[in-house]
């Protein structure tokens, strides 16, 4: 399989799968819905699926000596290096921030603060976009467009539920929403549900595209 992420690296991601790591500086703009910058790690999946499809990439793949089963393993493995890159960045960019910035130039008035329960809110909205996408797109693989509607439309109602719990429950607004390193037990373990969301829900995502490629007829 590891081949196969080889040939998935060096043949078919697509340059926005790069660009986007840099949208992890979205943490420095003030006043920014942060969280957008997951909405564009699942964009330039879609632009490499897309890119696999006019290139008919997945017909080469499994005329490999390669289990078929290997196919969309290799193809979420590979999404999700781009995926943990852009968590560790985004880490990097808040420790960043708040070892250099002043607490008030850290509040956010549109939405939730850049701190290590952000980066957990982070993990699971990658994590809900692979369920969504992966499953959908390898059943119809020809289908690219449906499978990325649905996992965005699903992305931004999540963003915009955490937008506004951000300022209606009083635990989010006195507890999620302060600098670190207040609050840190509860913000760890914000953190460690969302990484264990991400890895559940990335692991669920990979079960059911094997099931499903494996009745495509390429």
């Amino acid at each position: 399989m590891f081949k196969l992420v080889k040939k998935e690296l060096s043949l078919c991601v697509h340059p926005t799968s790069i660009l986007f790591l840099s949208f992890c500086l979205f943490i420095f703009i003030p006043n920014y819905p942060y969280e957008v910058m997951f909405f564009f790690s699942g964009l330039s999946i879609f632009f490499t699926r897309l890119s696999v499809r006019e290139n008919g990439d997945l017909a080469f793949s499994v005329a490999l000596p390669v289990k078929k089963s290997h196919v969309p393993l290799a193809a979420i493995f590979t999404a999700g290096i781009f995926q943990i890159a852009l968590l560790l960045l985004a880490a990097v960019c808040v420790a960043v921030k708040e070892c250099t910035f002043p607490v008030e130039a850290q509040i956010n008035l549109s939405g939730n603060i850049a701190n290590l329960a952000f980066i957990g809110c982070g993990a699971m909205l990658l994590g809900t976009f692979n369920l969504l996408f992966f499953p959908l797109y390898f059943k119809k693989p020809d289908k690219v467009g449906l499978p990325f509607v649905a996992a965005a439309a699903a992305i931004f109602v999540l963003i915009a539920m955490l937008i506004t719990i951000r300022f209606v429950l009083p635990p989010s607004v006195n507890v999620f929403n302060t600098v670190d390193p207040a609050f840190l037990g509860a913000k760890l373990s914000a953190l460690a549900l969302g990484l264990c969301l991400y890895a559940g829900f990335t692991a669920l995502s990979a079960c059911l595209s094997v099931r499903l490629f494996r009745r495509v007829d390429l």
